[in-house]
């Protein structure tokens, strides 16, 4: 058994082979390229052993050596660069490293403290797929936000009418409006004939709502002054065309989402839970993955969404403190779920309810209330059951029953 710890950059990596002694067998600097890696693969090779036979630590997922070295059969271990740092301040007080260093430091930890950590699982093409379309999704939603405001604010300043025309601005049909009419002059002569013939044309669905929208429109709103509307009036049409086919993408990948979805042996499971809806069942499933054994308890996985805190005791002193070391995107989508669930949910609603009435913050009752619905779905995703609300309630009133 051979262990290989490599230090990764943009351009270059380092390795560091060590045999099980802990003798370095060999250290090398190879670029991030096809030429780089089979060199770093025929290093390996000289070793006579086969990739089973090769450990290897590296401090990220997102990289295509990670991916070469999976494709082959090497086994992968993911080292956090905050356990490496502590890792390296037990031999060295200094904290001074070189790139050769962290190599020869992470095949180190292999060698001696493998158990500690956890082998890389990669998901399966489906389950990536999923993951990969939610943020996507994600990306599209924050860039999509944030052009609106822009967008909101212009409107406030020059063209008032338009704020509030349709039920969101950033709808498909809201944006075909600001393209179309993108001055507070052409939209308020418009006639109600021509109004609803916009509306028709671009499927509206609330044909009863036209004249109150017209109305709206042609309502008496506070003129801006000639060289402000002269000023910004390309902005509205300008944001109005780049958000739309952003808007429009990001339906797309909604419905390509579902279908992928709706493919995955687990998708009852989440599908099954109050108030996750076509996104977050997906997003939940994705960050879960595909291996049980991933997360041996429930506490694992709360660890890594980062909605459990953390405790320091010592002698007297304890420190319970807001966990900042876990996937932020896996505590982003368990909040976000938390928050859906409550309208959904009556043991949820309540539980936050609770939560709120000794602690202001929202987000903070959202967290609490993601810890326990983690504990929840981690228990049915490793029995293969959908969530049923009536057995959970029966469950907690069971608990809370004093024993005779």
């Amino acid at each position: 058994m051979f262990y290989i710890g490599i230090d990764w950059s943009k351009d270059h990596h380092n390795m560091c082979i060590m045999s099980e002694s802990g003798a370095v067998v060999s250290e090398i600097e190879y670029k991030q390229s096809l030429e780089g890696f089979q060199r770093m693969e025929g290093e390996c090779q000289k070793l006579g052993v086969s990739p089973r036979q090769c450990i290897v630590a590296i401090e990220t997922t997102y990289n295509l050596m990670v991916d070469f070295l999976v494709e082959r059969g090497y086994i992968v271990y993911i080292i956090p660069p905050q356990a490496t740092k502590g890792y390296r301040n037990r031999k060295h007080s200094s904290n001074a490293h070189t790139d050769t260093s962290d190599a020869f430091l992470l095949a180190s930890i292999m060698r001696t403290d493998r158990d500690s950590h956890r082998r890389l699982m990669p998901n399966s093409p489906l389950t990536q797929q999923i993951l990969a379309q939610v943020r996507l999704i994600e990306l599209l939603r924050c860039s999509i936000q944030r052009q609106e405001n822009q967008l909101g604010a212009v409107l406030l300043r020059i063209y008032p009418q338009a704020l509030g025309l349709f039920d969101k601005l950033g709808s498909q049909i809201s944006l075909h409006f600001l393209a179309a009419y993108p001055t507070a002059q052409e939209a308020t002569a418009l006639s109600l004939e021509d109004f609803r013939e916009f509306c028709t044309a671009h499927h509206y669905t609330r044909p009863s709502y036209i004249p109150i929208r017209y109305a709206h429109l042609i309502d008496p709103a506070p003129a801006a002054n000639k060289a402000a509307i002269q000023a910004y009036q390309g902005h509205v049409s300008t944001l109005a065309e780049v958000l739309l086919p952003q808007v429009e993408r990001r339906i797309k990948a909604q419905i390509r989402l579902t279908k992928l979805f709706d493919q995955h042996p687990d998708a009852f499971i989440f599908d099954s839970l109050p108030g996750a809806g076509k996104l977050l069942a997906p997003a939940l499933l994705a960050k879960f993955g595909d291996h049980r054994g991933r997360f041996p308890s429930h506490a694992d996985v709360q660890a890594l969404a980062g909605t459990c805190p953390t405790t320091e005791h010592s002698g007297r002193r304890k420190t319970v403190r807001f966990r900042r070391g876990c996937d932020k995107e896996f505590r982003r989508i368990s909040q976000q779920y938390a928050r859906s669930s409550t309208p959904e949910s009556g043991w949820a609603n309540a539980y936050c309810g609770e939560i709120r009435s000794h602690h202001p913050s929202n987000s903070h009752a959202y967290r609490c209330l993601a810890n326990r619905w983690l504990a929840i779905i981690w228990k049915i995703w490793q029995t293969r059951q959908a969530y049923d609300e009536g057995y959970h309630l029966r469950q907690r009133a069971a608990r809370r029953r004093p024993r005779s």
